[in-house]
């Protein structure tokens, strides 16, 4: 059963980051992603019996996590602040 809904929330947020063009929704898809990820390692590592081991897994996984979303949050509002847009029609345009 959680085996099926990391799947489901994989899915998801893998059709996030293909099928739109707004920055903001592909980062949150991009979250989805990763979560379904540490449900996943989180229950690989009960079923094992290495839990401990998968939520020191876990724990560095979200602080890489927390940093990487945090500089490209910075780097959409920057893109966002200098073309008024979060669509990436726009910005494949830029040259450079």
């Amino acid at each position: 059963m959680i085996f099926l809904a990391a799947l489901l929330l994989f899915i998801i947020g893998l059709y996030c980051v293909i099928a739109t063009f707004n920055l903001m929704r592909l980062l949150i898809g991009l979250e989805l992603m990763i979560k379904a990820v540490t449900l996943l390692i989180i229950y690989v590592g009960y079923l094992n019996g290495h839990l401990a081991l998968a939520q020191a897994m876990i724990i560095t996984l979200i602080v890489i996590e927390v940093v990487v979303m945090v500089v490209a949050v910075g780097v959409v509002l920057g893109l966002h602040r200098y073309h008024n847009s979060l669509n990436t029609k726009y910005i494949k345009m830029l040259k450079g």
